[in-house]
């Protein structure tokens, strides 16, 4: 799967992973910063998504106005991406034209402007953005999910950040952070598509080797003590629909546990989909689908993690059927985890829990996009060698491996169930 990835790191510290494929006359570049929002103190909580904003505002070279007509006008597309870890940008654009994307990529990785009336401007974006998202049911929940889970780490606040900062940071913190986590030294650049990589790393060379390197990020060093038994919460807000939420801790990406735990996650839930921007397939044969749906425990149930650099969660999350009552799925989930615990999974089971979970990775890697997302990605908590190694560390997870993760994590003590309440419509 490694498919000749050319991989390495420019003296001002920028690492370069490098992937050709010719299947189609496209290009895919990612550039990776090690910053989001774990790297927030309180006070600055969203200013990582916030600066992310601002990159789209452009800089001397590369007016925020021209901007997005030079990409689609070269018959591109762009985005970017702020999560808990990392913040991303990316291009996909025809072969002859992805100079354009490292032209402006090494240009805002110094030169951004971060104009005062920009910032007032996207401050009011970002404010309605937050406020949009309080009308949804699963962000109030999710949100005060987040916020008992972490206590002291800070995976305790959503990505766009906290209301009261966004009130309250400035021009300058912005200007600030952007200067302190944006260097070639925190940064890796990911490139998959049909080019000569020796054409490429010297045309890389010459835009991003000059950029300087800068003092290490600081990193906040703050770890989530050992929860001291079952929390239980409740949220209520507008809606017609009850929803519960259980969340249980859950290991980082390198951890050895990290991979029985994804076979457990395909058998219960169905397979999470790591590649947030592939899709998705059905969970219908998964045993939470049977046993909460079919019987009519719910009309929904969905369940998954993510890659991350420090321990998370894995959450199970219930749509309830109107005939029923919280309690009463609950004791179906708690019901079909103990299952796992005390009966060995067959080996057929298991063995069609790791082929969907390899066929929802394959799905999520197979384009020329993705195939550039993951070079970059795994990078963020790993190296490239976890994406390449996947497949394989899926193949050797047994039954026993199944249930004693299943044993060892999803216990009562250690997890926060939260309800939503609904108050109707006009609540």
């Amino acid at each position: 799967m490694k498919n000749n990835v050319t991989v390495t790191t420019l003296k001002n510290g920028l690492k370069v992973l490098l992937k050709e494929i010719h299947t189609a006359p496209l290009i895919s570049t990612w550039t990776w910063y090690r910053v989001g929002s774990r790297d927030e103190p309180t006070g600055k909580t969203g200013i990582s998504h916030w600066a992310e904003h601002m990159q789209f505002k452009g800089t001397r070279k590369f007016p925020g106005t021209v901007l997005d007509k030079a990409i689609s006008r070269e018959g591109g597309t762009w985005n970017a991406f702020t999560y808990l870890d990392w913040t991303t940008y990316f291009e996909t654009m025809p072969a002859d034209k992805i100079d354009l994307a490292l032209r402006l990529e090494s240009d805002r990785m110094v030169n951004s402007t971060f104009d005062k009336k920009e910032v007032a401007s996207e401050r009011t974006v970002i404010i309605s953005e937050r406020e949009g998202s309080e009308n949804e049911a699963m962000f109030r929940l999710s949100e005060a999910m987040q916020q008992t889970c972490f206590r002291v780490h800070p995976y305790h606040h959503e990505v766009i950040g906290d209301m009261a900062d966004l009130h309250t940071i400035t021009r300058d913190d912005l200007y600030n952070h952007y200067k302190t986590y944006y260097a070639p030294n925190n940064a890796v650049l990911a490139i998959a598509g049909a080019f000569d990589t020796k054409t490429m790393l010297a045309r890389i060379k010459e835009l991003f080797g000059k950029i300087p390197a800068r003092p290490t990020p600081p990193r906040l060093a703050r770890p989530e003590p050992p929860q001291r038994g079952e929390v239980r919460l409740t949220v209520e807000g507008p809606g017609e629909t009850t929803y519960v939420q259980t969340a249980y801790r859950f290991p980082n990406a390198v951890h050895k546990d990290f991979f029985a735990l994804s076979v457990l996650d395909s058998l219960l839930a169905g397979p999470s989909n790591l590649n947030m921007f592939g899709g998705g397939i059905s969970n219908k044969t998964s045993r939470l689908y049977r046993a909460l749906v079919d019987k009519e425990f719910a009309v929904g149930v969905s369940g998954g993690s993510s890659a991350t650099i420090d321990p998370y969660l894995y959450t199970f999350s219930i749509t309830l059927h109107p005939k029923r009552n919280a309690e009463e799925a609950l004791a179906a989930l708690d019901a079909e985890i103990k299952l796992v615990q005390d009966e060995l999974v067959t080996v057929d089971e298991i063995k069609r829990a790791i082929k969907q979970a390899r066929a929802i990775f394959a799905y999520g890697s197979e384009n020329i996009t993705n195939q550039g997302f993951w070079l970059g990605y795994s990078e963020m908590f790993a190296t490239y060698d976890w994406f390449t190694s996947y497949l394989n560390k899926l193949s050797k997870i047994t039954p026993e491996d199944v249930q004693r993760v299943a044993r060892e994590y999803f216990q009562p003590q250690s997890r926060v169930i939260g309800t939503y309440i609904p108050k109707g419509a006009e609540a």
